[in-house]
């Protein structure tokens, strides 16, 4: 049986995380606009169009939407955490094909990462800060 040869195009990757989100972005040069996110169209992976709008916004602001191949694995978080550490990996992936893009992007705010995540539980408490329910008698 012969062997099937796989298509290997050059690409840039970048990875963009927000909470518990983790998003590994790969952008290949002269493509088409297509745009993969967990191998479906973002329309069905993302339940809101606010989602796709978010995760997409680096290309809009580059006006690369259109000229660039976008393959995205995305894992952990919810949806929204996941939107924007696409947009995040975007961001990054765009800097490394070109550097020229990165004072742009930086105004904008998709080059920093958002470190605000859950806070831990604390021993005794019912929640990270939540005390127990004081009562006097």
């Amino acid at each position: 049986m012969p062997e099937e040869k796989k298509e290997t195009r050059k690409y840039f990757q970048g990875t963009g995380r927000r909470k518990n989100a983790v998003a590994r972005v790969r952008i290949y040069e002269k493509g088409k606009g297509k745009f993969i996110v967990n191998d479906k169209e973002p329309k069905e992976f993302f339940k809101f169009f606010e989602y796709q709008q978010q995760a997409e916004s680096p290309l809009e602001l580059t006006e690369k939407k259109s000229k660039l191949d976008i393959s995205v694995k995305v894992s952990g978080g919810g949806l929204r955490g996941q939107a924007e550490a696409i947009r995040h990996g975007i961001a990054r992936a765009l800097v490394e094909m070109d550097e020229e893009l990165k004072p742009a992007l930086r105004k904008n705010g998709y080059m920093t990462r958002d470190p605000r995540s859950k806070e831990r539980k604390k021993p005794g408490l019912k929640r990270a800060r939540r005390a127990p329910q004081w009562r006097k008698r």
